[in-house]
């Protein structure tokens, strides 16, 4: 029986290797852009940057050091320099592409940084495993720009799964809803008619403004901003502010809101204020031709007939008054009930020479 030689000792102590097969490695040396490891092969196992991660920007000296330990999977047994190729973002794309499979199966919500933003959607990045989130399934609204979720951290959970295609498609809308859907149930188990709330200033348009109430939102009514008038809504609020509202009506999900608290209702001390044989100061808030209103305080009109403006005959309102004139006039009636209160500038015009002709005396 003949003697092997050293060299075919040496050579039999290594185990033979295959493309594709999963091995061990001990870190030998690290570059910025290489890793070297000891497989237990005739020849040291070389790591390249590119296939230690998608990202172009790490450093593997920060990642490895001599001695650690890797898993890795065999590219080439020899790349033409006796060298052996190995790869590991392959490796973990197989086993996160496991994890998104279980993941799927069992509709588990992930988490995961946004690595690119793209024309169609979102790239994120699991165990080197790749998931793409069209722009239709990032938000439960439309958005134009989606660059504000660059390498942000979100949720989503697998609604297609097909590795073989590169087609595994994540879904953070879904997510959305349901957490929506839930603050809504909970709010709407919270509120009631009549209830003072707090809400952040939506949005705001010519006839009203929608308040988030945090789970849905409420219209706050351009009729309901004030007791007054109001004739533009986005001169009194700005997105974003927080304000105290009440709610006026709930109808299934819609919620009416208002800012006419009934503590501030001016007709609460209106009688006092205005009982007739007050002389009164108002603006001219709108005229017809029977007559002029004028509100005396914001929630508080009355109306000058065309007969009480003056003692000389007047056509109509328009002909000597006009809208936004402050005015001097005396109440002459005053129905609290029906929120009725008239005036008369005439009569204050019939008192001067009366007190002229007193004076003289």
């Amino acid at each position: 029986m003949s003697e092997l030689s050293f060299e075919q000792m040496l050579e039999e102590s290594f185990k033979t290797i295959r493309n594709g097969e999963v091995v061990e490695g001990t870190v030998i040396d690290v570059k910025e852009d290489e890793i070297i490891l000891n497989i237990g092969y005739k020849a040291d196992g070389i790591l390249t940057k590119s296939e230690y991660s998608n990202d172009s920007s790490v450093d593997l000296t920060t990642v490895v050091k001599p001695g650690d330990t890797m898993e890795v999977k065999v590219l080439k047994v020899n790349d033409g320099e006796g060298q052996v190729l190995l790869t590991y973002k392959r490796l973990a794309a197989e086993k996160g592409n496991k994890r998104l499979e279980e993941a799927f199966e069992n509709k588990e919500v992930l988490k995961a940084k946004v690595t690119q933003v793209l024309n169609g959607g979102l790239s994120v990045v699991i165990d080197e495993a790749r998931v793409f989130i069209p722009a239709s399934l990032v938000s439960d609204t439309y958005e134009r720009d989606l660059n504000k979720y660059a390498d942000q951290e979100i949720e989503f959970v697998i609604t297609e799964f097909n590795p073989r295609r590169r087609r595994i498609i994540g879904d953070r809308k879904q997510l959305l809803l349901a957490e929506k859907a839930e603050k809504q149930r909970e709010l709407f188990e919270r509120i009631h008619v009549g209830d003072t709330v707090e809400g952040v200033v939506k949005n705001v348009t010519d006839f009203g403004a929608f308040i988030d109430l945090g789970g849905a939102d409420g219209l706050l009514h351009i009729s309901e901003m004030s007791w007054g008038r109001v004739e533009n809504p986005k001169k009194l609020f700005k997105v974003g502010e927080t304000i105290k509202v009440l709610i006026k009506d709930i109808n299934g999900d819609k919620i009416a809101l208002s800012l006419k608290f009934e503590d501030q209702n001016p007709w609460l001390t209106a009688d006092e204020k205005y009982a007739a044989g007050n002389v009164v100061e108002g603006v001219i808030a709108r005229m017809t031709d029977f007559g002029a209103f004028v509100e005396l305080e914001p929630g508080v009109d009355a109306l000058l007939h065309v007969s009480q403006i003056s003692r000389e005959h007047v056509e109509k309102p328009s002909d000597v008054l006009k809208v936004g004139q402050q005015i001097t006039a005396k109440v002459v009636d005053f129905n609290g009930d029906e929120k009725k209160i008239s005036l008369s500038m005439k009569a204050l015009e019939n008192a001067a020479p009366a007190e002229e002709e007193s004076e003289e005396e």
